[in-house]
């Protein structure tokens, strides 16, 4: 959002920190100023493309890139006509289809290809699908209830990092001129050569900045957008005990063949086994498919049972 510049004043980020960027839907950004002087009687055209615009259809830009914020104002408006859900179809190949569909559309309308058509296949579709379209929008599934929370959070989250980074840069600036009118007030008063002052000062701040530098990276407990890792209200895990009964001892697996033993992986290798047994490929070895595994199987199922004799009963 630094990068952020208006494409009609040319005023950035970096000019004016206060600089707030506002879109419509024709996907070319302004600044707020730019977008009172424009819209002054409350609507007009786009410098850029000169479609007609409203003032109140501006909001804030939230991408760096305008194109993206198009494309999710589009989807925005599209998907809250085209809201059936997986359960509405009979097949999981048809709500495929449908959503193929809905994907075509947008694309369509963010690339500003066959708009006519598209409009128009929206329209027949809101027609056609008046009552379910109404009843879908009056239920609200649990992916979009969680997202609507995370969309909350990270706003939340991003308010109180911008409040507390402007709250920084504040201190810093009031440390910055107290040691300026510190430094002026030694100059002015002190009997000392004026260049020892200023290495004095000068080594004070080089150390102050090495010490930042040197201080501990804390640990990172949430995302870049500020969202905390793991769900707010999720219940915490019970310890694991650790003084309460016998430690864990491994003991090998072993089940009776009724017959033969059958042979180790090193002696299917060096007695030749594995000669009789067709090589993995490399697609087959990542997925963790070996040869010697196979032969292994087909000798035990071999030899499994050769000892098996069935127990007779005998008849008085």
């Amino acid at each position: 959002m630094d990068d952020f510049t208006c494409p009609r004043c040319r005023t950035s980020k970096f000019q004016n920190p206060s600089l707030k960027m506002m879109v419509n839907v024709c996907g070319h950004g302004l600044c707020e100023s730019c977008v009172d002087l424009l819209f002054l009687k409350g609507s007009g055209a786009c410098p850029e493309c000169k479609i007609p615009l409203r003032r109140n259809n501006f909001r804030v830009q939230l991408f760096e890139d305008a194109t993206v914020e198009k494309e999710v104002d589009i989807r925005k408006r599209v998907l809250r006509d085209f809201n059936k859900k997986e359960e509405d179809f009979n097949s999981l190949k048809e709500y495929n289809d449908y959503l193929e569909e809905v994907e075509n559309i947008i694309f369509n309308l963010s690339n500003n290809i066959d708009i006519v058509n598209t409009n128009k296949k929206i329209e027949q579709y809101k027609r056609d699908n008046r009552e379910q379209i109404l009843k879908s929008k009056g239920k609200m599934g649990k992916d979009e209830y969680e997202l609507e929370e995370l969309l909350e959070i990270e706003k939340q989250m991003e308010e109180a990092r911008k409040k507390e980074i402007q709250l920084e840069e504040t201190e810093a600036k009031k440390k910055r001129i107290r040691e300026k009118e510190a430094l002026i007030d030694e100059l002015m008063f002190s009997n000392v050569d004026a260049k020892n002052i200023v290495n004095t000062f000068t080594q004070q701040a080089q150390q102050t900045k090495e010490e930042k530098t040197k201080a501990p990276v804390p640990k990172v407990t949430k995302f870049s957008t500020g969202i905390q890792f793991g769900r707010a209200n999720q219940a915490s895990f019970l310890p694991v005990p650790t003084d309460e009964g016998p430690l864990y001892n491994y003991k090998p697996v072993t089940f009776p063949t009724d017959g033969p033993r059958p042979p180790i992986d090193q002696e299917i290798v060096e007695k030749g086994f594995i000669k009789h047994v067709r090589g993995e490929t490399e697609v087959e070895r990542a997925g963790g498919f070996r040869s010697n595994i196979a032969c292994k199987r087909a000798l035990q199922d071999a030899l499994m049972g050769l000892f098996h004799s069935k127990k007779v009963s005998s008849v008085y």
